[in-house]
């Protein structure tokens, strides 16, 4: 029961990042019309397996639509606004130690110590996290992985993944989503009926709050939706690493080549 409600977790998680992904890094603009066969786009050097990441995207798909949509929707119907703010609140405050101690081993300090309170502040006065008090206080929500820390710590992305329950990822980050799940202090729990409904809970809540967005991915995405979630996953990892300022992208040197300079003038006069 534990390790099923680990996989659906994952495709909660993935999709998460990409629903934001797709907020945060589009310009605005509509995304062009796309042919009807899949295009690939012009950078994928690294999905050597595009024919294994189609199927999972695939399936992946499928086990949302029949199974976490509808029940993250009926989720959203029973439940008050203000009770699924609660528990999104709840399950955020459970993330902030580990978020903490990434953005230690990142070097930041001050995001850590702010964190450290955030999670005290909320845990004491906020019943549990329950209440997000800290927010109110200007301790503000972070966002590291150890996905992120890897990258800061130089480490490649890898090759593209889009693994089975889990969504897209990369070797990288999905060595650091595993560090991450193995510090999140519901699976640390041996009484493993409470740690079942907990993680179950989870997994509705955050369906529940990507229903809108996933209304509007189906939107942008056209019709190929497999390059438009790799390239907005790639573009978000990128960004979350170098805390939104990437390095600039070096342009290809043919474009650029130095003009020869023209030849110069003979000096001898021309002859009569």
């Amino acid at each position: 029961m534990n390790a099923i409600l680990r996989q659906l977790r994952w495709i909660v998680l993935g999709s998460a990042m990409l629903l934001v992904a797709c907020a945060t890094s589009g310009s605005g603009e509509p995304a062009p019309e796309k042919s009807a066969a899949p295009v690939a786009s012009a950078d994928n050097s690294n999905d050597p397996i595009e024919g294994f990441n189609r199927a999972v995207y695939t399936f992946n798909d499928t086990v949302d639509a029949y199974v976490l949509k509808p029940v993250a929707q009926a989720y959203r119907e029973v439940l008050p606004s203000p009770v699924r703010t609660g528990v999104s609140n709840f399950f955020g405050n459970l993330h902030d130690p580990v978020i903490m101690l990434n953005n230690l081993l990142q070097g930041k300090v001050v995001n850590a110590v702010s964190d450290l309170w955030r999670f005290i502040v909320n845990t004491t006065v906020g019943i549990y996290g329950l209440f997000d008090v800290a927010s109110a206080l200007g301790l503000e929500k972070h966002n590291e992985d150890f996905g992120q820390t890897f990258g800061k710590w130089g480490a490649g992305e890898g090759f593209y993944v889009v693994l089975p329950f889990i969504g897209p990822s990369s070797l990288r980050d999905g060595i650091g989503w595993y560090v991450d799940e193995e510090f999140y202090p519901p699976n640390r729990m041996e009484e493993g009926s409470t740690r079942d409904k907990l993680l179950l809970v989870e997994v509705v809540s955050k369906r529940s709050q990507l229903l809108d967005a996933s209304d509007i991915l189906d939107q942008a995405a056209g019709k190929d939706p497999y390059v438009f979630v790799r390239e907005a996953y790639r573009q978000r990892r990128k960004h979350l690493v170098y805390d939104g300022n990437p390095p600039a992208e070096q342009p290809d040197s043919i474009l650029f080549e130095d003009d020869k300079p023209a030849p110069k003038p003979s000096a001898k006069p021309p002859a009569r």
